[in-house]
């Protein structure tokens, strides 16, 4: 371990590459989903997620609305596409997996929301003077592709509701058998450490209900099912038990 872990991550002439070896507990069926995990990072604080500007993610016309993108809203005089904290803080960490001497291939499409490519970020908005001003953020942007194919800042921008959350980083489209290893290169750039937090990478898969937690989905199926069951004795009470339409209504004082 570093003495000086800040230091380390800021030099970047010091080699941050690390390997780290997993044994596959389980045979895990392909797609396996390669999520990265942070801690102690709030990305639910109201500064931090409000500092985006919507219409510029979306129309080449706004590049210069730069509201609320303080204090990364230009660099030089000039507006940054796109803007705000939640751009500048873009995660960088990469990571490579072998199995033995085969390299598993990670696949970075199709990691973010059909939406989001389809509306939030447009196919006619390019990155344009990121990560150019004197404060240096993380990771950095391909300026001659579209938003709509930079996936991993979409993922990036949904803010977690919560201070220790996962992202969705790609997939392993091979099955895993249990009692294999797994190597995994890190290039450790991301600076966790200047605020005390702390990273790791998870190997998952997803079942019929989702991913490992299936609560959400068996509240979904509960709740799902109570409405059923209440729909249906509603439709057999007005079946059996009809309001009577030609009755004066017992709700008011009775007229005489």
């Amino acid at each position: 371990m570093h003495n000086n872990p800040v230091a380390y991550i800021q030099n970047p002439s010091q080699d941050k590459s690390c390997t780290r070896v997993l044994k596959v507990p389980k045979d895990m069926k392909k797609p396996i989903y390669i999520y990265y995990q942070l801690d102690r990072f709030y990305q639910n604080h109201r500064w931090y997620a409000r500092s985006r500007n919507i219409r510029q993610l979306r129309d080449p016309r706004s590049a210069k609305d730069t509201g609320r993108c303080k204090p990364e809203a230009t660099a030089n005089g000039i507006p940054i596409v796109p803007c705000g904290l939640v751009a500048w803080s873009l995660f960088n960490d990469t990571c490579s997996f072998a199995r033995g001497n085969e390299t598993l291939a990670v696949n970075k499409r199709g990691i973010s929301w059909r939406s989001e490519r389809d509306h939030l970020f447009s196919k006619h908005v390019y990155p344009r003077n990121f990560q150019s001003g004197g404060l240096i953020g993380c990771g950095t942007l391909d300026p001659s592709k579209p938003l709509s194919e930079q996936e991993d800042l979409m993922v990036w921008m949904r803010t977690a509701a919560l201070p220790k959350f996962r992202k969705l980083y790609g997939t392993i489209e091979v099955d895993l058998r249990a009692g294999e290893v797994v190597t995994v290169a890190v290039q450790n750039r991301y600076n966790t450490y200047s605020f005390g937090g702390r990273k790791a990478v998870v190997l998952s898969t997803a079942g019929a209900l989702g991913g490992k937690s299936s609560f959400l989905g068996r509240a979904y199926l509960a709740g799902g099912a109570a409405c059923l069951g209440l729909a249906l004795l509603l439709t057999l009470l007005g079946l059996f038990c009809p309001f009577p339409v030609d009755e004066e209504p017992r709700l008011g004082p009775r007229r005489r």
